[in-house]
């Protein structure tokens, strides 16, 4: 198999019989094929760009070590889309768990309650609904946010959400 038959647009199954076979640049089309598409996942997830870009790049080291291991029992897709949940829910905890210790330790922390007089039809004045989504999306917990951007933002159906939420 030659490169010139490899495409960004080749087979998930074909670029992985390639990268098998000791085709590097198989996996290099892998990378530029989902990059974008994993990265926004993540982003959605951790909010933040530079983690989000970070988190992806150990996404894709992962994938490297373990894609010879890939039988494919799943599609190709969930699998990958299980690593990047993965790893973000383990970026998420251990920030979670940095947070906490850090506030504990924090004699200016203070607690900021829900303010119920912001009610909803006053803030779409304000805000547009994707905004008002968007920020309640964040205040779901990590588990439910993932299931919540597979559903809804990837279109996934419940079986493969089912397949992500295993351990890879």
């Amino acid at each position: 198999m030659t490169d010139i038959e490899l495409n960004i647009n080749s087979d998930d199954e074909l670029l992985i019989a390639a990268f098998k076979t000791g085709n590097e640049n198989a996996f290099n089309l892998i990378v530029r094929k989902y990059q974008k598409r994993i990265y926004m996942l993540i982003r959605k997830m951790v909010l933040d760009h530079d983690d989000a870009d970070d988190i992806t790049q150990e996404v894709f080291i992962k994938l490297y070590r373990s894609l010879n291991n890939f039988r494919g029992e799943s599609k190709f897709f969930t699998y990958l889309y299980k690593i990047a949940v993965n790893y973000s829910l383990n970026h998420l905890n251990r920030k979670n768990k940095l947070n906490k210790r850090n506030s504990e330790f924090d004699e200016t922390n203070e607690f900021h309650s829900y303010d119920s007089s912001n009610d909803f039809s006053e803030n779409t004045d304000e805000k547009d609904r994707s905004e008002i989504l968007k920020e309640a999306i964040e205040t779901l917990p990590e588990q439910q946010r993932a299931v919540f951007i597979m559903r809804y933002y990837e279109n996934l159906s419940y079986e493969e959400i089912s397949k992500s939420s295993r351990n890879p």
